[in-house]
């Protein structure tokens, strides 16, 4: 009896781990590969490459990053009809721990800005950084909803360093 018992704890554990880790959030519609169309509520996002850098800028200028800097560039569709604000976005590592994308865009062309406003059937490309360790990580997407109504996806963000 000691035997089966310990047989179906087992079971059980690996069970509720698999249950457990079957989504990242609650309201999530699971993980996708980049380059994907994403639809969270009315704002579709693709994410077209991401990049990791030892610096932004060059010469007096050049920003080094506490970790490294993780450049990704992405689109995003407004489908709704009305003017979105589009919300920060975060990554988060294979330890769930989540990082907001950075305030500062200085050094990186195209990049989106803080304060972004997405009327209805428009599309703004440009990038997004994030000063993170060099690993595997999910991107958050999310509707911008307040927190009772507020939607995510994820973007798989493989770890594909430059080779020198």
């Amino acid at each position: 009896m000691g035997n089966n018992r310990r047989y179906i704890l087992a079971w059980l554990a690996g069970l509720l781990l698999t249950i457990g880790c079957s989504k990242i959030d609650k309201g999530s519609d699971g993980v996708h590969p980049m380059g994907d169309r994403v639809q969270v509520g009315p704002l579709i996002y693709t994410v077209l490459e991401a990049d990791w850098m030892n610096q932004l800028g060059s010469g007096a200028n050049a920003r080094t990053p506490k970790n490294r800097f993780l450049v990704i560039r992405v689109a995003i569709e407004n489908v709704g009809n009305k003017e979105i604000t589009l919300p920060l976005l975060s990554v988060i590592n294979r330890k769930k721990e989540e990082t907001l994308e950075l305030d500062n865009g200085e050094g990186v062309e195209e990049w989106l800005g803080l304060l972004r406003q997405l009327t209805p059937s428009n599309t703004v490309n440009g990038k997004i950084i994030f000063d993170v360790p060099s690993a595997e990580y999910s991107l958050r997407l999310t509707n911008g909803a307040d927190p009772e109504n507020e939607k995510f996806s994820y973007v798989e963000i493989p770890l594909k360093l430059a080779t020198p």
